[in-house]
């Protein structure tokens, strides 16, 4: 698998162009599966001691984002076409979420990954999502 972007300059264009965000995401492995963490705070929880959905759907639209931008470099106007999420349980509230994003298609104007989403240390996805971006002409 070939990528043009290290984690270091993932996390660089992330913290670049989306600070308001940055913080709370880290890229923890770039391989067949791209791994992306929410550190999850106060912020990100909902009434019920839970992450909220849109905690976790922020989740998905960033972890596909920056895997794709991991194989084709820094491209400002890849913009999300069409996502969808299925809530499968309950995620922990007092634990990170892990994003495991696979790319089923990196063409020249289309990218779609599939996620799987899973509080830290559990073996049983909270969520499953997939994501379509647009790539702008390289």
């Amino acid at each position: 698998m070939h990528f043009v972007m290290d984690e270091a300059a993932v996390t660089a264009f992330l913290a670049e162009h989306f600070p308001q965000v940055a913080g709370s995401f880290a890229v923890e492995e770039m391989g067949e599966e791209f791994v992306v963490r929410l550190r999850v705070d106060e912020s990100h929880l909902r009434p019920g001691g839970t992450v909220s959905g849109p905690s976790m759907f922020l989740l998905v639209d960033v972890a596909v984002y920056l895997a794709i931008l991991a194989r084709v470099g820094p491209v400002m106007l890849a913009v999300t076409t069409s996502a969808s999420i299925d809530f499968l349980r309950k995620p922990a509230a007092g634990r990170d979420l892990l994003a495991r994003v696979r790319l089923l298609k990196l063409g020249r104007v289309l990218a779609v990954g599939d996620v799987l989403i899973f509080s830290e240390g559990e073996g049983q996805p909270v969520a499953r999502a997939s994501a379509t971006y647009s790539l702008p002409p390289r």
